[in-house]
């Protein structure tokens, strides 16, 4: 079954977590945990993974009357955590909008504009490889590529 927040029924696990279905509510665990205004209630057996169940319907019908700035549909549960940014997003959408989702305890989420970035003022250099795929990671900053904020030499995709 398709999640009742991103729509998704394929989405990657490791982004969106397991999905949870309750009641004829059908909701993955990390879209529950970035949905705006959504918060675990009770212990994980209660409701749907520890969100009540009328909370996660309201979640629901809130982000129907939100599209998504990446893809366009409706649905988008995410707000960008900045003051006064309007943007949406479906979690599955993160990476492609090139937005940052922080799997913490707050589970914030920023839009490409006010997303954080390292301060760290390392480039790559020439011929540098992902210390975790062993992939190249190109020799500009980007997006894409993280360093290791202690070091500055150890570079990866954030993927």
């Amino acid at each position: 079954p398709a999640c009742m927040l991103c729509r998704r029924a394929d989405a990657d696990l490791d982004i969106c977590g397991y999905i949870h279905e309750t009641n004829g509510v059908c909701a993955h665990a990390f879209c529950m945990l970035f949905a705006n205004g959504l918060s675990r209630q009770g212990n994980i057996q209660e409701g749907i993974a520890g969100f009540l169940l009328e909370d996660v319907r309201h979640a629901i019908m809130q982000a129907d009357q939100k599209r998504c700035f990446v893809c366009g549909e409706r649905g988008a549960a995410i707000t960008c955590t900045e003051t006064g940014c309007e943007r949406s997003f479906h979690l599955p959408c993160a990476s492609e909008g090139e937005c940052v989702t922080q799997y913490s305890r707050q589970h914030r989420a920023f839009c490409w504009e006010h997303r954080p970035q390292q301060a760290v003022q390392a480039s790559p250099e020439q011929d540098t490889n992902c210390v975790i795929c062993l992939d190249p990671v190109g020799d500009d900053k980007s997006y894409h590529t993280m360093v290791c904020p202690s070091c500055t030499h150890a570079w990866f995709h954030r993927g």
